[in-house]
């Protein structure tokens, strides 16, 4: 079981600018990769009688995000003239909650999903099918797959990307780092010339809080583990243990500060802190928002993540969302035409562009000139989602487990309660008895 890398023609359809891992005590079901226990149905295209329904999403705590979340709610509400219930937890704790609320029948409607959750989802056996509502609405069928498990459409894709490296082009040009660097060992150098500039700037906002710190698993790649070989969890190899080394020495000298995740990084970014933090483009609009610096977004860079030696092929991580519908009940056919028409509707899908940045994912909006015209889009296109490639832990159930137990590991090593070979080797050992 492998990552498969994008090609050109892909990362077209994906970013279609050519021109939390939570450990689940008791939420989910045994063995691997086992399909659902059972699916709904699944829903038809025709005429509906509108009726309310619940809407989850992690970004309705979002400060940057929300806004553009809630006019598509109102959008929806005023034309279809229904009430929408929202439900919001923060992202960290957002995965967990959702699969317990969905487990035990106290959330139907629609929900706003990572689609690496799809396989933990559907083994609930409660999503709905709802190819009948995404065949031809101009979907890429790349984004249709990234929103599929097993074969079943359970989701409408409604946004693919990655996550890579974003830079402050004019931090890096201060201290003096005229070309972002290839390697590692010269990312390592450029840090240090961003260290030295003092102020307490902290130069890559890499995660270290357990909550974000699978993030390590994209470095264990760039390192070369293959992290899944042949169904067996390949952590605790060579390549794994020298990454962790590495992220511990850059702890130790400081170009990487403690308790820092997603969030966190994106706060220090806006305010000048950092020169370089690993995000998905949804980014751009948190760190620019409330930042001091009114020029920041002109300062935005998205750049190739190092490699271990030049010829290499430089690592990401397919990053994405959907839109699934959980239960079955009167308001689920209206969740499911929200679904549809929030993430395929070229008005509703433009109109969240503009205020999220997004990545689209129909023919039709990706061809647009506001996408078109998007730079920081393209580049981070060119740059990071050329070459990214989907986590192998995905297809497990016991995904979000997995990167847990890596994560606690990542993390003994950084504070000094253990040495990277012996962490590693017992990360690989709990995350193979997950996946049996």
């Amino acid at each position: 079981m492998t990552s498969t890398p994008i090609s050109r023609r892909r990362l077209l359809s994906l970013a279609g600018l050519g021109a939390a891992g939570i450990a689940l005590a008791g939420c989910m079901p045994s063995g691997g990769g086992a399909a659902p226990s059972a699916t709904p149905s699944g829903l038809a295209a025709g005429s509906f009688t509108p009726a309310g329904f619940s809407f989850a999403s992690w970004s309705l705590t979002e400060e940057a995000a929300a806004p553009a979340i809630k006019a598509l709610l109102d959008g929806y509400k005023s034309t279809q003239k229904v009430d929408i219930a929202e439900v919001s937890f923060p992202y960290n704790e957002y995965f967990k909650q959702l699969m317990l609320q969905v487990r035990g029948g106290q959330f139907t409607g629609a929900a706003h999903v990572d689609v690496a959750w799809l396989a933990s989802l559907a083994a609930l056996g409660k999503l709905q099918d709802v190819s009948g509502l995404t065949k031809d609405r101009g979907y890429t069928a790349a984004a249709l797959k990234a929103a599929q498990f097993d074969g079943v459409q359970y989701g409408f894709p409604w946004t693919i990307g990655a996550i890579g490296l974003v830079t402050n082009s004019e931090l890096l040009a201060k201290a003096g780092v005229d070309e972002f660097p290839v390697t590692v060992d010269d990312y390592e150098k450029a840090l240090k010339k961003l260290k030295a500039l003092g102020n307490g700037l902290i130069p890559y906002a890499a995660s270290t809080k357990a909550a974000q710190l699978k993030d390590i698993l994209i470095w264990m790649q760039t390192f070369g583990s293959p992290l899944v070989k042949d169904g067996k969890v390949a952590i605790g190899d060579d390549e794994s243990v020298e990454a962790v080394t590495w992220y511990k020495s850059l702890y130790d000298q400081g170009l990487i500060a403690a308790d820092v995740d997603r969030f966190d990084a994106r706060s220090l970014f806006s305010q000048g802190r950092t020169a370089i933090y690993d995000d998905a483009p949804v980014g751009r609009g948190a760190v620019t928002k409330d930042s001091p610096d009114k020029d920041l977004a002109s300062k935005l860079v998205p750049q190739s993540r190092p490699v271990l030696k030049k010829g290499d092929t430089p690592r990401a991580l397919v990053w994405g969302g959907a839109i699934v519908v959980v239960g079955d009940d009167k308001g689920t056919r209206t969740a499911a035409d929200f679904g549809q028409w929030s993430t395929s509707d070229l008005d509703a899908v433009l109109g969240d562009y503009k205020l999220r940045g997004l990545p689209p994912v129909t023919n039709e909006a990706q061809s647009s000139s506001e996408v078109a015209a998007d730079a920081f889009g393209k580049r981070f296109a060119e740059r990071i989602t050329k070459t990214a490639t989907t986590n192998p832990f995905w297809v497990y159930p016991q995904y979000a487990q997995i990167e847990t137990v890596v994560a606690e590991r990542v993390q003994a090593v950084l504070v000094g309660q253990q040495s990277p070979q012996d962490a590693m080797s017992q990360a690989g050992e709990a995350a193979q008895k997950l996946i049996g």
